[in-house]
């Protein structure tokens, strides 16, 4: 996680540096507030990846000698094929179109959505199709 850590935590101070030179320079404060935002969004994980980083062990992914052999887990079962996050991503859909065409729409919107996740529950209690 440490490469990881590396890259965000650079990528926030770019944003930094950036935002503080666009803010100077523009006296515009819409955008140097977004920079600000992703100086922060990138910090965040960063800084939290690096504090893990420091307390786990190194991963083969870490390790710039380590083999392919090395990094290959475990293979699990994967789930099978579902409507449910189709349905669910549909009822979504319609609770967004809700806030811009009218309240009607959150009818089937929520109605879609409760279908999908009550469905996606009993299906992924079952183990299979329902």
């Amino acid at each position: 996680m440490r490469v990881e850590a590396k890259i965000l935590l650079g990528l926030g101070a770019f944003f930094g540096i950036m935002c503080a030179v666009y803010w100077n320079w523009s006296l515009e404060n819409a955008g140097g507030v977004m920079m600000f935002a992703g100086m922060l969004l990138c910090f965040l994980p960063g800084s939290y990846y690096y504090w893990w980083s420091r307390r786990m062990k190194a991963r083969p992914e870490d390790d710039p000698q380590a083999t392919q052999s090395e990094g290959a887990g475990v293979v699990g079962s994967f789930p099978g094929s579902s409507i449910f996050p189709f349905t669910l991503g549909m009822g979504a859909f319609f609770v967004v179109l809700a806030l811009v065409f009218g309240i009607w729409f959150l009818v089937p919107g929520l109605g879609l959505a409760a279908w999908a996740v009550l469905g996606a529950t009993a299906e992924g209690r079952r183990g299979g199709h329902v």
